[in-house]
């Protein structure tokens, strides 16, 4: 079995969109709508047990953000309450969702922001995860000049504009890492999520965090090697934590100010816009564009998505957990599919243990040609499983790229042998297995690219 797999850099997490490649008609016999209500433990809420509104803070914070909150919303904030995730504290500095809802809808926001919508996203993401999507929106005529000077940067090249325009009509996302990351922060830290909604949408359009340098790497120096490597703004006075500031790019607020107004059914909210561009920016070394949905970058020669090695650094510093990518399929130089690390019992107990932990699991599968030639590949999040009456396992997965607002079961013999790579924890992993650690990954990846550019 390989871990942090150096010999293949293939982007298996960009897909064209499922819309056109019938991804969803095709799998009619492996894919199954589940309900809103699914049987299964590992989506079961680390919740608060406060369930009421006690002391004469908490309920003004409340009655204040009421005041903006539509009829839908209140109802939200009510059966938040209720089921403990309003009061819920697992957030970076302890606040809870409370009290940043209370300071996304009293503060201000970002220029061309609304508070009173962004509290509504925020809220509806969090009540139920699975509405969150990767589909980008259309640019309006309104919007339309000033997308194309910011993405032109004010070039007078008259083929380099016109390349520069055609760019901002994006058709296929290739925010799916971004976007899972989005889910898993929502579903699991619904505290740190609001967090994160809040400092995104303010004018400084910036969070910071605070994370333990032993959940990158071993050593304190492999750490700080790789943050300066992704070229994350830190400061660390110790060898034990560091401050990292985390901020959608550059062109993110073009692209969440026309959500705010242009937001048409099945597209991504002003939330997910800004969600997803910093944790794109995260992963691409702060190389992304959101106008584009293009990246660039010193681990990545591909323009679009993240690959492995940047998605799990990206999951590790926004949960600030030790994440260990697996990597289960063997894939040769000219992206062949030729076989497999482990067997498929061994794949299935240490993604069942995973999901027994409570972990959702972020996994890059693949589609082949009859060559076996990877066609397609696509990260999505395990969120669960069940057990049919003939024993075999049934995943329960979140997909951001399938226009379905709801989870999608998928059985095990179909999606074991489409798994490429998934994050685990390192807890479950690490004393089984031989792995390489991130910052030499890393490396190895940073040097074979120059020598290939040589």
């Amino acid at each position: 079995m390989l871990v942090n797999s150096i010999q293949q850099y293939y982007n298996y997490n960009t897909i064209p969109n499922v819309r056109n490649n019938q991804k969803c008609t095709n799998l009619t016999n492996n894919v199954t709508k589940s309900s809103n209500v699914i049987p299964f433990s590992s989506t079961n809420r680390i919740l608060n047990n406060k369930t009421t509104l006690s002391t004469k803070e908490e309920k003004e914070k409340y009655i204040e953000i009421s005041k903006i909150a539509d009829k839908t919303t209140k109802k939200q904030l009510d059966l938040l309450l209720k089921t403990g995730i309003l009061l819920n504290s697992n957030s970076n500095d302890n606040s809870t969702v409370l009290d940043n809802l209370y300071k996304l809808a009293t503060t201000p926001r970002a220029e061309g922001l609304n508070a009173a919508g962004l509290l509504k996203d925020t809220v509806n993401t969090i009540s139920y995860p699975f509405i969150i999507t990767q589909q980008f929106g259309d640019i309006p005529n309104s919007y339309r000049t000033r997308a194309i000077n910011a993405n032109s940067d004010a070039t007078t090249n008259l083929v380099k504009k016109r390349i520069n325009t055609d760019e901002i009509d994006v058709e296929h996302s290739g925010t799916c890492v971004a976007a899972s990351i989005e889910f898993n922060l929502a579903q699991k830290m619904p505290a740190e999520f609001a967090r994160f909604a809040e400092g995104l949408s303010s004018p400084s359009m910036s969070v910071t965090k605070n994370i333990k340098l032993n959940n990158l790497a071993d050593n304190a120096l492999d750490a700080v090697w790789l943050l300066n490597a992704f070229e994350i703004p830190y400061k660390t006075d110790n060898f034990k934590n560091a401050v990292l500031t985390f901020a959608p790019d550059k062109n993110a607020l073009i692209r969440a100010q026309i959500q705010t107004t242009n937001k048409d059914p099945l597209e991504r909210s002003p939330l997910d816009v800004l969600m997803q561009s910093t944790f794109m920016q995260i992963g691409s070394q702060q190389a992304y564009n959101s106008l584009t949905d293009k990246r660039k970058g010193k681990f990545n020669q591909n323009d679009k998505g993240l690959i492995e090695f940047e998605k799990t650094f990206t999951e590790s510093v926004v949960e600030d957990k030790n994440k260990i990518s697996v990597t289960y399929q063997t894939v040769d130089d000219n992206a062949r599919l030729i076989g497999y690390e482990t067997d498929a019992d061994t794949m299935k107990r240490q993604l069942l243990s995973a999901l027994n932990m409570g972990e959702n699991i972020i996994i890059g599968y693949t589609q082949t040609d009859n060559n076996n030639i990877i066609i397609n590949g696509h990260e999505i999040t395990i969120v669960g499983y069940k057990r049919n009456p003939d024993g075999k396992i049934v995943f329960i997965c979140n997909d951001t790229d399938d226009n379905l607002s709801r989870p999608i079961e998928y059985n095990e013999d179909y999606l074991l042998p489409k798994i490429h790579h998934a994050a685990l924890p390192a807890s479950l992993v690490e004393n089984d297995l031989v792995y390489t650690p991130n910052w030499v990954e890393g490396l190895n990846i940073y040097n074979n690219m120059k020598r290939g550019a040589a």
